[in-house]
């Protein structure tokens, strides 16, 4: 079946697993994803919940549930089914009890000019490594302290 994304023009894409604990999610987030999305920044490819109870039991939420689906309706266009079951019950795994998770997956639209010019140029990625937030603001926290 083809997943009608185009591999030569397709840019990077990320996994972000975002946790809620006392299973708190309360679609804040939904805006800025929606902005990225809009902006041409990302655009989201798939996006899943995963709440796990107190007692352990997991559920996977679908956005045919209604208070994700009010969250997230104008976010998510066409969807590519990119998590499968086993990636989000890795997912659940991990969480603690009476935690939530949404995971979403995006493309980097806005590399994927850059990652076809460097493809067409016959170069190639040799390392691309994400700084985490926290690092960047100790780093920049010590800057300002110099």
């Amino acid at each position: 079946m083809p997943s009608g994304l185009n591999s030569d023009l397709v840019g990077p894409v990320d996994v972000a697993v975002i946790a809620f604990e006392g299973n708190r999610f309360n679609g804040d987030v939904a805006p800025a994803l929606r902005e990225l999305q809009q902006s041409g920044t990302v655009r989201i490819l798939d996006l899943s919940f995963v709440r796990k109870g107190v007692d352990g039991t997991v559920d996977v939420v679908e956005l045919a549930d209604e208070e994700v689906a009010s969250a997230f309706e104008a976010t998510v266009g066409d969807r590519f089914d990119l998590l499968s079951d086993e990636d989000l019950q890795t997912v659940a795994d991990e969480l603690p009890a009476n935690c939530s998770a949404l995971v979403v997956a995006w493309e980097n639209t806005w590399a994927a000019r850059l990652a076809t010019a460097i493809g067409a140029s016959h170069g190639e990625l040799r390392l691309l490594e994400r700084v985490p937030r926290d690092v960047v603001l100790t780093a920049v926290a010590a800057l300002d302290a110099a």
